[in-house]
């Protein structure tokens, strides 16, 4: 993780204080920068997350899927024969 650091210096201590608190208020994102900017006893934390890979769903013949590797014969020539309609 890389941490920016703007205004005073702070101990390490302090920043793996600041760090500890990221990783347990945001436990199922993962954190790829923190900046830290201190006026006087104030301390603004941002945290920037990693992004999410997304697998594009799609409901095909009644099945929500997104790839038709999982198919059989029937259900890929089920979707390839099925009509697309236009809006």
């Amino acid at each position: 993780m890389k941490v920016n650091i703007i205004g005073e210096n702070i101990s390490q201590e302090e920043i793996n204080s600041y760090i500890a608190y990221g990783e347990q208020k945001y436990s199922n994102k993962v954190i790829r920068e923190m900046t830290v900017q201190t006026d006087g006893d104030f301390v603004d934390l941002k945290f920037e997350f990693a992004d999410v890979p997304f697998d594009r769903v799609r409901r095909i013949t009644g099945y929500l899927v997104g790839t038709l590797d999982r198919f059989n014969n029937g259900k890929r020539a089920e979707e390839h024969d099925r009509v697309k309609h236009s809006v």
